[in-house]
């Protein structure tokens, strides 16, 4: 297990992270979210030991990460690190036997992994005729290869389309249920809420939410109301309750300020039989990501 605890790190005058604590178990996805110079890749350097915090501690299986660990951890950075020059096979059998991995057992498993998440190019060809999604493939293969126990993902689907999303998406789960802990930063909400069995949201270094995707959304209310209802706007919009009324195609989406609307609604709506759609969930993560992005915290 991974676990931090009452991390805090600043620089000078600024606290990147401010008593940062969380466990990450092995089998386990953990979405790391907050806007930029939230603290995510500070916590990153730290778990890594790249930095040291100025208090804090973080421990694996019971003990700080040592040079023993390495072959263990698995880390892409943010920031891209090829050798354009290199062929494919040479700049992946290069990390892989950083990482302890026998060369044949390298140069056998760099077709598979190509396969698994489709790139684009041979073995053979030079990093840098490869477009910028098969290049991040590459690393990410040099990266995963060794199949490592701990996993550390910094804005991994940065430069993908949806598709070799999905296929990461994949990738990351088949380490998953390899028994490998994995802990991963991203903007796209959509890609925390398919992988993350928890996630904790940073804002200026401080853990303002933390808990699954449906714990953090159901702790919102239910303040999303789609209707499709012969109510017109300006009836929908004279409920109590109700603090906007937008129209989407043939029906409305309403945000509610107090979620106790929706039953009143849901009577004067049905009250002539059937309607097509009546559908009051919580705010998508996107919408509480931004409310929380840009809301003073305690």
């Amino acid at each position: 297990m991974l676990e931090v605890k009452n991390l805090t790190k600043r620089f000078g005058t600024m606290v990147a992270v401010d008593d940062e604590t969380f466990s990450v178990s092995p089998g386990e996805i953990m979405g790391l979210i907050g806007q930029n110079g939230a603290g995510k890749t500070t916590t990153f350097r730290m778990i890594l030991n790249f930095m040291n915090p100025d208090s804090g501690t973080v421990s694996w299986q019971g003990h700080k990460l040592t040079s023993a660990d390495y072959n263990i951890l698995g880390y892409l950075p943010e920031e891209r690190g090829l050798y354009p020059k290199m062929r494919v096979e040479d700049q992946i059998m290069y990390f892989a036997q950083l990482r302890g991995m026998k060369a044949a057992d390298v140069r056998s498993q760099i077709g598979p992994w190509m396969n698994r998440f489709q790139v684009k190019g041979k073995p053979t060809d030079r990093v840098k005729d490869l477009s910028k999604g098969n290049q991040q493939k590459v690393q990410l293969i040099a990266a995963l290869i060794h199949m490592p126990k701990l996993v550390i993902l910094d804005e991994p689907f940065t430069g993908l389309d949806p598709v070799n999303a999905s296929i990461l998406e994949d990738g990351i789960k088949m380490l998953r249920d390899s028994g490998a802990a994995i802990i991963y930063s991203s903007h796209n909400m959509g890609n925390v809420e398919a992988l993350s069995d928890h996630l904790i949201m940073l804002r200026q270094g401080r853990v303002v939410l933390r808990g699954t995707v449906a714990e953090i959304r159901q702790s919102f209310g239910r303040t999303k109301l789609f209707i499709e209802s012969p109510l017109s706007a300006e009836e929908l919009a004279s409920f109590a309750g109700v603090e906007r009324v937008r129209a989407d195609g043939a029906r409305y989406v309403l945000t509610l300020n107090d979620p106790a609307a929706g039953e009143h609604i849901f009577a004067a709506a049905t009250a002539k039989g059937y309607i097509p759609e009546f559908s009051q969930q919580p705010p998508t993560l996107d919408e509480i990501f931004r409310m929380k992005a840009g809301a003073s915290h305690e």
